[in-house]
Protein backbone atom coordinates (compact mmCIF):
# COMPACT_ATOMS: atom_id res chain seq x y z
CA UNK A 1 0.00 0.00 0.00
CA UNK A 2 3.46 2.30 -0.04
CA UNK A 3 2.80 5.37 -2.45
CA UNK A 4 -0.80 4.19 -2.82
CA UNK A 5 -3.98 6.31 -1.49
CA UNK A 6 -7.72 5.74 -1.06
CA UNK A 7 -8.44 8.13 -3.40
CA UNK A 8 -6.52 6.78 -6.44
CA UNK A 9 -8.29 3.35 -5.56
CA UNK A 10 -11.71 5.18 -5.64
CA UNK A 11 -10.91 6.56 -9.04
CA UNK A 12 -9.76 3.17 -10.58
CA UNK A 13 -12.89 1.48 -9.35
CA UNK A 14 -15.27 4.53 -10.38
CA UNK A 15 -13.27 4.38 -14.05
CA UNK A 16 -13.24 0.26 -14.04
CA UNK A 17 -16.96 -0.04 -13.14
CA UNK A 18 -17.86 3.16 -15.21
CA UNK A 19 -16.00 2.22 -18.35
CA UNK A 20 -14.96 5.98 -19.18
CA UNK A 21 -13.01 8.89 -17.63
CA UNK A 22 -15.84 11.26 -17.80
CA UNK A 23 -18.06 9.07 -16.60
CA UNK A 24 -16.17 8.94 -13.60
CA UNK A 25 -15.87 12.02 -13.00
CA UNK A 26 -19.26 12.64 -12.76
CA UNK A 27 -19.51 10.26 -10.27
CA UNK A 28 -16.94 11.19 -8.18
CA UNK A 29 -17.19 15.13 -9.04
CA UNK A 30 -13.78 15.41 -10.06
CA UNK A 31 -12.61 16.71 -13.20
CA UNK A 32 -11.23 14.61 -15.94
CA UNK A 33 -7.89 15.38 -15.71
CA UNK A 34 -7.59 14.59 -11.91
CA UNK A 35 -9.29 11.06 -12.54
CA UNK A 36 -6.73 10.34 -15.48
CA UNK A 37 -3.52 11.82 -13.17
CA UNK A 38 -4.86 9.33 -10.32
CA UNK A 39 -5.23 6.52 -12.61
CA UNK A 40 -1.90 7.13 -13.59
CA UNK A 41 -0.12 7.35 -10.49
CA UNK A 42 -1.80 4.01 -9.44
CA UNK A 43 -0.73 2.42 -12.51
CA UNK A 44 2.71 4.04 -11.65
CA UNK A 45 3.00 2.39 -8.35
CA UNK A 46 1.52 -1.15 -9.47
CA UNK A 47 4.07 -1.04 -12.12
CA UNK A 48 1.89 -2.04 -14.66
CA UNK A 49 -1.34 -0.82 -16.63
CA UNK A 50 -4.74 -1.65 -15.84
CA UNK A 51 -6.83 -1.15 -19.08
CA UNK A 52 -6.66 -1.18 -22.39
CA UNK A 53 -7.20 2.09 -23.60
CA UNK A 54 -9.82 2.10 -27.05
CA UNK A 55 -11.08 5.51 -28.59
CA UNK A 56 -13.69 5.90 -26.14
CA UNK A 57 -13.60 3.51 -23.80
CA UNK A 58 -11.14 2.12 -21.09
CA UNK A 59 -11.35 -1.42 -20.89
CA UNK A 60 -10.08 -3.76 -17.78
CA UNK A 61 -6.72 -6.04 -19.09
CA UNK A 62 -5.99 -9.37 -16.89
CA UNK A 63 -4.20 -7.31 -14.31
CA UNK A 64 -7.13 -4.89 -13.77
CA UNK A 65 -9.39 -7.81 -13.25
CA UNK A 66 -7.47 -9.16 -10.45
CA UNK A 67 -7.15 -5.97 -8.90
CA UNK A 68 -10.53 -4.79 -8.93
CA UNK A 69 -11.82 -6.93 -6.35
CA UNK A 70 -9.57 -6.30 -4.26
CA UNK A 71 -9.47 -2.40 -4.55
CA UNK A 72 -13.27 -2.18 -3.85
CA UNK A 73 -12.79 -4.73 -1.03
CA UNK A 74 -10.23 -2.32 0.63
CA UNK A 75 -12.03 0.66 0.28
CA UNK A 76 -14.80 -1.29 1.68
CA UNK A 77 -12.75 -1.99 4.51
CA UNK A 78 -11.55 0.95 5.28
CA UNK A 79 -15.23 2.61 5.01
CA UNK A 80 -16.41 -0.29 8.05
CA UNK A 81 -13.27 0.64 10.14
CA UNK A 82 -14.46 4.67 9.96
CA UNK A 83 -18.23 3.89 9.86
CA UNK A 84 -19.90 5.23 13.29
CA UNK A 85 -22.02 1.96 13.26
CA UNK A 86 -18.45 -0.27 13.88
CA UNK A 87 -18.11 2.33 17.27
CA UNK A 88 -21.34 2.62 18.35
CA UNK A 89 -24.22 0.64 16.44
CA UNK A 90 -25.25 3.82 14.32
CA UNK A 91 -27.72 3.24 11.47
CA UNK A 92 -25.75 1.38 8.59
CA UNK A 93 -24.69 4.22 5.60
CA UNK A 94 -22.99 3.44 1.81
CA UNK A 95 -24.29 2.48 -1.52
CA UNK A 96 -25.44 -0.97 -2.76
CA UNK A 97 -25.44 -1.63 -6.53
CA UNK A 98 -28.12 -4.08 -6.95
CA UNK A 99 -29.09 -5.81 -10.44
CA UNK A 100 -32.61 -7.48 -11.14
CA UNK A 101 -33.87 -9.26 -13.95
CA UNK A 102 -37.04 -7.85 -15.31
CA UNK A 103 -39.59 -10.16 -13.94
CA UNK A 104 -38.02 -9.71 -10.63
CA UNK A 105 -37.06 -5.74 -10.87
CA UNK A 106 -40.78 -5.26 -12.34
CA UNK A 107 -43.49 -7.13 -10.10
CA UNK A 108 -41.08 -8.50 -7.18
CA UNK A 109 -38.63 -5.40 -6.41
CA UNK A 110 -40.52 -4.89 -3.47
CA UNK A 111 -39.99 -8.29 -1.94
CA UNK A 112 -36.68 -7.90 -2.67
CA UNK A 113 -36.06 -4.82 -1.61
CA UNK A 114 -38.48 -3.94 0.87
CA UNK A 115 -37.20 -5.44 3.81
CA UNK A 116 -34.06 -3.96 3.93
CA UNK A 117 -35.29 0.05 2.82
CA UNK A 118 -37.15 -0.28 5.97
CA UNK A 119 -34.80 -1.44 8.49
CA UNK A 120 -31.85 0.43 6.91
CA UNK A 121 -32.89 3.79 5.23
CA UNK A 122 -29.98 5.44 5.42
CA UNK A 123 -28.36 3.20 2.92
CA UNK A 124 -28.56 4.41 -0.91
CA UNK A 125 -29.71 1.29 -3.14
CA UNK A 126 -29.14 1.82 -6.72
CA UNK A 127 -31.30 -0.96 -8.71
CA UNK A 128 -30.30 -1.91 -12.46
CA UNK A 129 -33.26 -3.46 -13.94
CA UNK A 130 -32.18 -5.74 -17.11
CA UNK A 131 -32.04 -9.16 -18.62
CA UNK A 132 -30.75 -11.85 -17.06
CA UNK A 133 -27.76 -11.95 -19.18
CA UNK A 134 -26.70 -8.54 -18.88
CA UNK A 135 -27.12 -8.80 -14.90
CA UNK A 136 -25.25 -12.00 -14.51
CA UNK A 137 -22.49 -10.22 -17.15
CA UNK A 138 -22.28 -7.00 -14.74
CA UNK A 139 -22.12 -9.26 -11.48
CA UNK A 140 -18.99 -10.86 -13.33
CA UNK A 141 -17.35 -7.32 -14.23
CA UNK A 142 -18.37 -6.14 -10.74
CA UNK A 143 -20.44 -3.40 -11.83
CA UNK A 144 -23.03 -4.96 -9.32
CA UNK A 145 -22.36 -5.78 -5.92
CA UNK A 146 -25.25 -8.87 -6.60
CA UNK A 147 -27.75 -9.52 -8.59
CA UNK A 148 -30.95 -11.51 -8.43
CA UNK A 149 -32.01 -13.00 -11.83
CA UNK A 150 -34.26 -15.92 -12.76
CA UNK A 151 -33.17 -18.59 -14.64
CA UNK A 152 -29.75 -20.45 -14.65
CA UNK A 153 -26.39 -18.89 -13.70
CA UNK A 154 -23.26 -21.53 -14.60
CA UNK A 155 -20.46 -19.49 -14.77
CA UNK A 156 -17.81 -21.09 -12.15
CA UNK A 157 -16.98 -17.44 -10.96
CA UNK A 158 -20.02 -17.02 -9.55
CA UNK A 159 -22.10 -18.13 -6.17
CA UNK A 160 -25.50 -19.09 -6.27
CA UNK A 161 -28.19 -18.81 -3.50
CA UNK A 162 -31.55 -19.97 -3.76
CA UNK A 163 -34.18 -17.42 -3.29
CA UNK A 164 -37.81 -18.64 -3.81
CA UNK A 165 -39.35 -20.53 -7.02
CA UNK A 166 -41.29 -19.25 -10.43
CA UNK A 167 -43.20 -20.56 -13.06
CA UNK A 168 -44.54 -19.56 -16.31
CA UNK A 169 -48.17 -19.58 -17.82
CA UNK A 170 -49.17 -20.14 -21.51
CA UNK A 171 -51.13 -17.19 -21.53
CA UNK A 172 -54.10 -16.82 -24.54
CA UNK A 173 -56.93 -14.06 -25.11
CA UNK A 174 -60.30 -14.98 -24.25
CA UNK A 175 -61.15 -15.12 -27.74
CA UNK A 176 -58.38 -17.55 -28.97
CA UNK A 177 -60.05 -21.26 -30.12
CA UNK A 178 -57.41 -22.95 -27.22
CA UNK A 179 -59.26 -20.61 -24.56
CA UNK A 180 -61.80 -22.63 -25.19
CA UNK A 181 -61.07 -26.16 -24.94
CA UNK A 182 -61.20 -28.28 -21.79
CA UNK A 183 -58.48 -30.15 -22.29
CA UNK A 184 -55.56 -29.77 -24.47
CA UNK A 185 -52.79 -31.68 -25.51
CA UNK A 186 -49.09 -30.77 -27.31
CA UNK A 187 -50.84 -31.79 -30.65
CA UNK A 188 -53.41 -28.78 -30.34
CA UNK A 189 -50.37 -26.34 -30.34
CA UNK A 190 -49.30 -27.28 -34.31
CA UNK A 191 -48.74 -23.97 -36.07
CA UNK A 192 -49.19 -21.40 -33.10
CA UNK A 193 -48.29 -17.77 -33.22
CA UNK A 194 -46.05 -17.46 -30.52
CA UNK A 195 -44.70 -13.94 -29.02
CA UNK A 196 -41.54 -14.49 -27.47
CA UNK A 197 -39.04 -12.43 -25.08
CA UNK A 198 -35.41 -11.10 -26.72
CA UNK A 199 -32.56 -13.50 -26.54
CA UNK A 200 -30.21 -13.09 -23.67
CA UNK A 201 -33.98 -13.16 -21.65
CA UNK A 202 -33.96 -16.28 -19.00
CA UNK A 203 -37.65 -16.39 -20.07
CA UNK A 204 -36.84 -16.28 -23.79
CA UNK A 205 -34.70 -19.42 -22.92
CA UNK A 206 -36.96 -21.62 -21.27
CA UNK A 207 -40.30 -20.66 -23.61
CA UNK A 208 -37.49 -22.26 -26.05
CA UNK A 209 -36.83 -25.46 -24.34
CA UNK A 210 -41.07 -25.65 -23.83
CA UNK A 211 -41.97 -25.18 -27.17
CA UNK A 212 -39.07 -27.58 -28.33
CA UNK A 213 -41.51 -30.44 -26.82
CA UNK A 214 -44.69 -28.64 -28.90
CA UNK A 215 -45.54 -29.24 -32.60
CA UNK A 216 -43.58 -26.74 -34.97
CA UNK A 217 -45.11 -22.95 -34.63
CA UNK A 218 -44.23 -18.95 -35.50
CA UNK A 219 -42.50 -16.30 -33.85
CA UNK A 220 -44.71 -13.39 -34.84
CA UNK A 221 -43.04 -10.98 -32.71
CA UNK A 222 -40.00 -10.37 -29.87
CA UNK A 223 -40.88 -8.12 -27.20
CA UNK A 224 -38.39 -7.10 -24.54
CA UNK A 225 -40.75 -6.81 -21.70
CA UNK A 226 -43.36 -8.84 -19.69
CA UNK A 227 -45.50 -5.66 -20.40
CA UNK A 228 -45.70 -5.34 -23.65
CA UNK A 229 -46.43 -8.98 -24.30
CA UNK A 230 -48.94 -9.54 -22.36
CA UNK A 231 -50.33 -6.34 -24.18
CA UNK A 232 -49.59 -8.14 -27.64
CA UNK A 233 -51.32 -11.06 -25.74
CA UNK A 234 -54.75 -9.05 -24.79
CA UNK A 235 -54.74 -7.69 -28.38
CA UNK A 236 -55.04 -11.40 -29.81
CA UNK A 237 -51.71 -10.84 -31.42
CA UNK A 238 -50.56 -14.59 -30.72
CA UNK A 239 -49.58 -16.71 -27.57
CA UNK A 240 -46.90 -16.39 -25.02
CA UNK A 241 -45.52 -17.44 -22.17
CA UNK A 242 -45.29 -15.60 -19.05
CA UNK A 243 -44.45 -15.33 -15.62
CA UNK A 244 -47.63 -15.61 -13.25
CA UNK A 245 -47.10 -12.86 -10.76
CA UNK A 246 -46.85 -10.65 -14.16
CA UNK A 247 -50.59 -11.75 -14.92
CA UNK A 248 -52.57 -11.77 -11.89
CA UNK A 249 -54.53 -8.26 -12.94
CA UNK A 250 -55.08 -9.55 -16.19
CA UNK A 251 -56.21 -12.86 -15.53
CA UNK A 252 -58.58 -11.50 -12.98
CA UNK A 253 -60.10 -8.68 -15.06
CA UNK A 254 -60.70 -11.45 -17.66
CA UNK A 255 -58.27 -10.11 -20.31
CA UNK A 256 -56.42 -12.94 -21.02
CA UNK A 257 -56.78 -16.67 -19.79
CA UNK A 258 -53.98 -19.29 -18.91
CA UNK A 259 -54.36 -22.36 -20.74
CA UNK A 260 -53.72 -25.80 -18.77
CA UNK A 261 -50.55 -27.73 -20.17
CA UNK A 262 -49.65 -29.95 -17.68
CA UNK A 263 -47.29 -31.75 -20.32
CA UNK A 264 -44.67 -28.73 -20.20
CA UNK A 265 -42.40 -27.82 -17.48
CA UNK A 266 -42.69 -24.33 -16.68
CA UNK A 267 -41.04 -24.27 -13.74
CA UNK A 268 -38.17 -22.36 -12.67
CA UNK A 269 -35.87 -20.79 -9.74
CA UNK A 270 -35.09 -17.37 -8.64
CA UNK A 271 -31.52 -16.75 -7.39
CA UNK A 272 -29.41 -14.19 -6.29
CA UNK A 273 -25.73 -14.77 -7.76
CA UNK A 274 -22.65 -12.82 -6.64
CA UNK A 275 -19.09 -12.83 -7.67
CA UNK A 276 -16.99 -15.14 -5.92
CA UNK A 277 -14.05 -12.57 -5.14
CA UNK A 278 -16.30 -10.09 -3.82
CA UNK A 279 -16.14 -9.05 -0.27
CA UNK A 280 -19.00 -9.41 1.86
CA UNK A 281 -18.79 -6.60 3.87
CA UNK A 282 -21.38 -5.50 6.36
CA UNK A 283 -23.38 -3.63 4.23
CA UNK A 284 -23.76 -6.74 1.52
CA UNK A 285 -23.69 -9.44 4.54
CA UNK A 286 -27.01 -7.88 5.76
CA UNK A 287 -28.79 -7.13 2.45
CA UNK A 288 -28.37 -11.15 1.92
CA UNK A 289 -29.72 -11.70 5.44
CA UNK A 290 -32.53 -9.69 4.93
CA UNK A 291 -33.80 -11.21 1.88
CA UNK A 292 -35.32 -14.80 3.29
CA UNK A 293 -36.04 -17.43 0.72
CA UNK A 294 -39.89 -17.63 0.39
CA UNK A 295 -41.40 -20.95 1.90
CA UNK A 296 -42.70 -23.53 -0.62
CA UNK A 297 -46.53 -23.76 -1.04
Amino acid sequence: MIGITPRQLEVFVAVATAGTVRAAAERLHLTQPAISMALAELERALGAPLFDRTQRRLLLNAHGRRALPLAQELLERMRELTSPAVVDAQPLTGELHIGASNTVGNYLVGDLLGTFVVAHPQVALKLRVDNTAEIVAAVLDHRLDVGCIEGAALHSDLEVIRWRDDTLCVCAPPGHPLAKRRRLTPDDFAGARWILRESGSATRSQAERALASLPRGETVLELDQSESIKQAVIAGLGLALLPAVSIVDAQAADRLVVLRTPFLNLKRQLSLVLHRRRYRGVLLQTFLDSVKPARKS
